[in-house]
């Protein structure tokens, strides 16, 4: 049975590389075996102590199996497989978890001396504050000090200065972590005064000073600080045909895109499989998998993508949980990406959950991303195509601009289909929005930097089709797109962002439109409008802009001939991972009687369906969809209450 979630926009099905492995040599790595050494053969019976030692050994066609542990190190491998039935596979064994972190224990304390909480005159915070300090040993940091480097990397000049804080940015990319949760970072001394459970960096990156929740002392608490950059990199670039399944990767001191170099990385290699993989509390990026960088050379048959990053948990990453330059073919599916961007480095644009450039056939599905703050829950960032991102969930945008943003793409088509889009919040500061009285705000539809909050937002990208998703609880809009003509030579950066087509969705309870066209040459079919009100469809040029609704829609634009208002409510529980239809009490507009004036629906089973489009032949969990019968959103017939279980069957 040909799998509906796999076919791409051309309407080939996604390449699927991965075959059954043979091996010939399999390594035992076990730290906690009492006979464990670096010496032995690797044998069951004498396994080696470290992972590292077993990635210097491992050839194509060699498996590394890793004993439960904690492996305070960086697997560096120096070879990969040949193919995809002779690679190389580093593995949990399976007797419980194998976590590699890129920290350390400390346990040398002092009382914090010499400097000041507080100026004098000054009586801010409380008075007997407790500040310890710790001195760091260089034996902890041979080739890389991450207390010494600021976050922020070489590639900074497109950083709008005026735009942010950049106090983050140039932090330290050292952490501090007690009992496995981290410590906050503060600018200056004093501030530690402000705040408990905070850290300060001496300038010269020697000296460590820390206050822990409470006041409490060190002792008896686990005092851990980041000393290695990544967790699990190649020595050298290019390695191909590596599996990485079942690790557990913490505490990486990454610094922010770009480079790209994550927790775990590909090293700029082709044909990885991270599987089953979870990557804790990463400074910035928790797994690259791409060219690393722009400034690198692309050498002649260089292949770059053609990775699979499949059932991993990304949590609390950062800037970024999974990026990619140029990375091609690459597979994303059944992942749960939670958390990214508190580093809140969202204007060094490579800040999302996801982060892609030049995606080209790839396949983005049945992924969970959720609680995305200030970033991009995913970002393909120029020159996609034949792109398809299926049956994810995209889940609470907390001072989100949009949950998915497709940029500067002219080339090809790319797909948006059967995802939940729930919650973005917006990313910008109350305070800007301007009072205006009376009506003098109604007429106002050119978009300043005062509102945002987009489901999907397209800059410069044409052709794209947005089809059967659930779009709710956006800030702004549900679909937004603007041109970008400046940029349209050169490196292809540019678009009209013309010709998309959204068909077929649900919009529900959008703050201020639906759908917004920058010109009349897009088109608009199928979509159910669910509670929006006031002018929710919108075509911004030529002038003067027009604010519909969709009876005027579909008389004088011609869109939405087979569109449907309803007038219910959705309700979304992430802890049992359903979504449910409600009925509502409130009307349209405050007046009562109005969803019966108006001939709204007030339940699933009252809407209509509509042909379902060619490219979209499944729903959400890959069922069959009724080809002349489809029902708007990502299911493929109407019920009360939907599961929103990602199904890989």
């Amino acid at each position: 049975m040909r799998d509906l979630t796999a076919i791409l926009p051309d309407g080939r099905e996604f390449e699927f590389w991965e075959r059954e492995p043979v091996f010939n040599r399999t390594l035992h790595v076990d730290s906690g075996a009492p006979n464990a050494s670096d010496d032995n053969d690797g044998s069951a019976e004498a396994p080696l102590k470290t992972i590292d030692r077993a990635a210097q050994l491992a050839e194509a066609g060699t498996r590394v199996l890793i004993h439960a542990g904690l492996y305070r190190e960086c697997v560096r491998p120096v070879r990969g497989g040949t193919d995809p039935e002779h690679i190389v596979s580093f593995e949990a064994f399976g007797d419980g978890p194998v976590v590699i972190r890129a920290s350390e224990q400390v346990r040398d304390f002092r009382p914090s001396t010499g400097w000041r909480l507080r100026f004098p005159g000054e009586h801010t915070g409380p008075e007997n504050v407790k500040v310890w300090a710790h001195e760091l040993d260089p034996d902890m940091f041979r080739g890389y000090n991450p207390f010494c480097a600021v976050n922020i990397l070489h590639d900074r000049l497109f950083i709008e200065y005026d735009k942010t804080d950049m106090t983050t940015y140039l932090n330290r990319r050292g952490c501090v972590f007690c009992d496995g949760r981290p410590l906050k970072q503060v600018a200056l001394y004093r501030q530690l005064s402000e705040a408990e459970g905070t850290y300060w960096v001496e300038a010269n990156g020697q000296t460590v000073h820390f206050r822990l929740p409470g006041d409490d002392s060190p002792e008896g608490h686990l005092i851990e600080l980041t000393v290695r950059e990544q967790c699990f990199a190649p020595k050298v670039p290019f390695l191909a045909y590596i599996r990485v399944k079942g690790l557990i990767c913490e505490h990486a001191a990454t610094g922010a895109p770009v480079p790209q170099r994550g927790a775990i990385s590909c090293g700029r290699g082709h044909h990885w499989v991270i599987e089953d993989c979870e990557v804790n509390w990463s400074n910035a990026l928790a797994i690259d998998v791409g060219n690393e960088c722009w400034h690198h050379e692309i050498e002649a048959g260089q292949l770059i993508g053609y990775n699979v990053v499949r059932g991993c948990t990304i949590r609390d990453a950062g800037v970024c949980g999974i990026a990619g330059l140029f990375a091609e073919r690459m597979l994303i599916e059944d992942n749960v990406i939670d958390g990214t961007g508190w580093q809140r480095m969202e204007l060094s644009w490579e800040a999302g959950a996801v982060k892609l450039h030049n995606s080209v056939d790839g396949l983005i599905r049945r992924n969970v991303f959720k609680n995305t703050l200030r970033a991009d829950h995913l970002w393909l960032d120029c020159g996609n195509e034949n792109t398809r991102i299926t049956s994810n969930l995209f889940l609470n945008g907390i001072q989100q601009r949009e949950a998915i943003f497709i940029e500067c793409t002219k080339e090809g088509v790319n797909l948006i289909d059967n995802n939940v889009i729930w919650n973005v919040e917006g990313r910008f500061d109350p305070a800007k929005i301007p009072v205006e009285p009376g009506s003098s705000g109604w007429y106002k539809l050119r978009e300043g930097e005062e509102i945002n909050g987009y489901g999907v937002y397209c800059e410069g990208t044409d052709r794209l089709i947005v089809a059967h998703n659930l779009i709710a609880l956006c800030r702004h809009s549900g679909y937004y797109a603007k041109p970008v003509g400046f940029r349209m030579g050169g490196w292809q950066r540019g678009g009209t962002s013309r010709k998309a087509k959204i068909l077929n969705n649900i919009f529900y309870d959008c703050g201020e439109a639906a759908i917004v066209f920058p010109t009349m040459d897009n088109e608009s079919e199928g979509n159910l409008y669910l509670c929006m009100q006031g002018g929710y469809l919108r075509v911004m040029y030529p002038e003067p802009e027009t604010c519909l609704d969709l009876p005027t829609w579909q008389e004088f634009n011609g869109f939405d001939r087979t569109g449907q208002r309803a007038w219910f409510g959705l309700s979304l529980d992430e802890a049992s991972m359903t979504l449910r239809a409600t009925q509502r009490c409130d009307s349209p507009y405050d007046v009562p009687g109005m969803p019966g004036r108006l001939k709204l629906p007030g339940s699933m089973g009252e809407l209509k369906t509509a042909p379902a489009l060619a490219c979209v032949p499944g729903d959400f969990h890959g069922a069959p969809r009724d080809a002349e019968q489809a029902v708007p959103g990502p299911f493929a017939a109407w019920e009360d209450v939907y599961s929103l279980k990602p199904s890989r069957d």
